[in-house]
């Protein structure tokens, strides 16, 4: 039973790193932009928003747990936002190709956060910001000391609560409201939503800025809280940006399905590391090496089984990843 508790906890917040990440995605794509910059903006997230805690605890004299969260929250949103405004002015106005843009996108944002990165580092391996880490992994007062449901469902920190309310809200916005329906057309049929008045340009331009803010809010998370506000030059959160963005199929492009979707891919990412103790048997290290790849596999095979039904609503946006050229309307 314990075993099983540790995996739920190692699971969930594992989970709420490529939750962020494929909802800031889901958004973008329903424009009609398919941005595979989402691990380049999470680094840059991540980056901007260690950097301005490790500052803000290194030259105040008194710092401050929620004003270090606020700094961090912004800076964070800011510099993932203008990695999607990179993005944007790339593949909307200039008409860029938008996978190269956006795999170049990957590569740009890693490189600036570990250039920056070793000017914090000092020649270290690692820096931290324990002010920070203890401020976002703040678990919720008294609730969390609940026994084993304290433990499974209040043991986090904020940020996995925030993400659970964002992805009902977004869901409502896409469904529920004007905005959202616009949105859904553009991403549909540009030519059309143009037609009837929408401003294709525009509802582009937010989709994929808000969604970088969304994305890089993971690569914060990361940093600040999952791996305990240490900042180090590692691809970790690179290979968390793909697994975002394979979520985002898996979900079928729907921000309900992100929640449990996220946390099934925690739980089956974290699944060679619980199954010998959970089965009582020993495995070879190459089988565990088999089993870190389960969160692909499945991904691979809801991607033939929705290809196959072909219900519209399962289907990615019809012009997704195709620039538009408002002249050949």
């Amino acid at each position: 039973m314990s075993n099983l508790i540790a995996w739920i906890i190692r699971a969930i917040p594992f989970g709420t790193i490529i939750m962020f990440g494929s909802m800031g995605e889901i958004l973008t794509e329903k424009s009609g932009n398919l941005n595979l910059g989402v691990p380049g903006i999470m680094y840059l997230g991540g980056f901007a928003g260690f950097a301005s805690s490790y500052f803000y605890e290194k030259l105040s004299p008194n710092p401050n747990g929620v004003i270090c969260v606020i700094i961090a929250l912004l800076a964070a949103i800011l510099a993932s936002m203008l990695g999607g405004l990179i993005f944007s002015f790339l593949t909307i106005t200039l008409r860029a190709n938008q996978n190269v843009t956006g795999l170049a996108l990957t590569t740009f944002g890693m490189g600036v956060a570990n250039f920056f990165g070793v000017f914090i580092l000092n020649g270290s391996s690692y820096s931290a910001a324990p002010l920070a880490y203890a401020s976002f992994s703040k678990k919720i007062p008294y609730l969390h000391k609940l026994g084993v449901v304290g433990k499974t469902v209040f043991g986090y920190g904020f940020l996995v609560y925030v993400a659970i309310i964002i992805a009902v809200l977004l869901h409502f916005i896409l469904n529920k409201t004007r905005v959202g329906l616009n949105l859904r057309a553009v991403g549909e049929n540009p030519g059309t939503a143009d037609a009837a008045g929408i401003n294709v340009t525009k509802y582009k331009y937010l989709a994929t800025c808000i969604g970088a803010g969304l994305s890089g809010i993971g690569g914060l998370y990361y940093v600040l809280d999952y791996n305990q506000g240490i900042w180090a030059t590692t691809g970790q959160i690179e290979a968390l940006g793909w697994l975002a963005v394979a979520l985002v199929i898996f979900t079928t492009w729907k921000p309900l399905n992100a929640i449990w979707g996220a946390y099934l891919f925690g739980m089956l990412y974290w699944l060679y590391q619980f199954l010998p103790s959970l089965m009582g048997i020993k495995v070879a290290s190459y089988v565990t090496d088999l089993v870190q790849m389960v969160p692909y596999v499945v991904t691979i095979i809801v991607l033939v089984v929705v290809s196959f039904r072909k219900k519209k609503e399962n289907q990615p946006p019809e012009s997704l990843g195709l620039s538009y050229f408002r002249e050949e309307r």
